[in-house]
């Protein structure tokens, strides 16, 4: 079978050109609904429309990936438990600690009374 793309296979042979096929889903075309050329052009003009210029030529949302990252280590550093973070990001605890660890920052305080709460030795306010 001949093949137009690494990613596309060759339309049959006696294949009607899309425009006559209006019933058949586009298979060979890389801007295809949901395909990733589509998706990344939906991103960019997105970006294009929310960031300003010094954002868009920064790595700020550069990949709709950045996002996940980002929500994952704002879910953690705003003390949401690993395991809940975990579970919504769709990682084991394991993994999510191995990958993220590095983005908590600045929870020592907040553990410290949490934890002083719990053995009932907060001083009096």
């Amino acid at each position: 079978m001949t093949r137009t793309g690494a990613h596309s296979p060759a339309p049959p042979t006696g294949a009607l050109p899309q425009r006559q096929r209006p019933d058949v889903q586009r298979r060979w075309r890389t801007d295809r609904p949901g395909s990733k050329s589509t998706y990344l052009r939906a991103w960019r003009q997105a970006r294009e429309a929310a960031l300003t210029p010094a954002q868009l030529r920064s790595p700020l949302a550069h990949r709709p990936y950045d996002l996940r990252h980002a929500a994952v280590s704002l879910w953690l550093n705003a003390g949401v438990p690993a395991t809940q973070v975990a579970q919504w990001a769709g990682h084991s605890a394991h993994v999510l600690l191995k990958v993220y660890a590095s983005c908590i920052d600045g929870q020592d305080e907040a553990a410290r009374k949490r934890i002083e709460g719990a053995l009932g030795t907060e001083e009096a306010e």
